[in-house]
């Protein structure tokens, strides 16, 4: 069984699926995100993606494959995705997101990543959800909703918002 890694720089995307596809490959993600695209075609194709914030456990992960362990320690699930339609500045409470959910749901007490041109430029808490001038706990694919983060203002229009949850897989072996 011969192995080869390919490496690149930026999103994941169609093309890195397709070649993960053909050679039964795993792809690993650092501080990157797939697009829709690449997403969908990973689904189709079986293709397990796995994202990293943390290098060391990514390091952690490969050697487990290497040695035959097969499950992450920690999986994350994502739930949604919202895009940032509008940025506002609000006196007290600093840069508020205007954004429309476009896949799953955002829900508060989860965790959420910033992305720009799917690179992560903030991995962290929201500070508020809100639809319209109310507080709201989760809001659903097709709507529009307000968004603050936990100590972070620099956002943009056409940044892209993840919203994701983390659970604990029991390794087998």
């Amino acid at each position: 069984m011969q192995h080869h890694s390919l490496s690149g720089v930026g999103g994941i995307s169609e093309s890195d699926v397709g070649l993960a596809g053909a050679s039964q490959a795993i792809i690993f993600g650092f501080n990157v995100r797939a697009n829709p695209q690449a997403r969908d075609l990973a689904k189709q194709e079986h293709v397990d993606i796995r994202y990293y914030s943390i290098i060391y456990d990514l390091i952690d992960d490969m050697r487990g494959l290497m040695s035959g362990l097969l499950a992450p320690e920690i999986r994350e699930n994502t739930i949604g995705y919202a895009e940032i339609r509008e940025v506002f500045n609000i006196t007290k409470t600093g840069k508020v997101a205007g954004c429309y959910v476009t896949e799953g749901f955002i829900r508060r007490g989860t965790k959420v990543r910033l992305l720009r041109d799917n690179v992560v430029i903030f991995d962290g808490a929201l500070k508020t959800l809100k639809r319209f001038k109310d507080d709201v706990r989760e809001v659903q694919n097709g709507y529009e909703c307000g968004i603050a983060f936990e100590n972070y203002n620099d956002i943009k229009q056409g940044d892209v918002i993840e919203c994701y949850e983390v659970e604990e897989v029991k390794r087998e072996l």
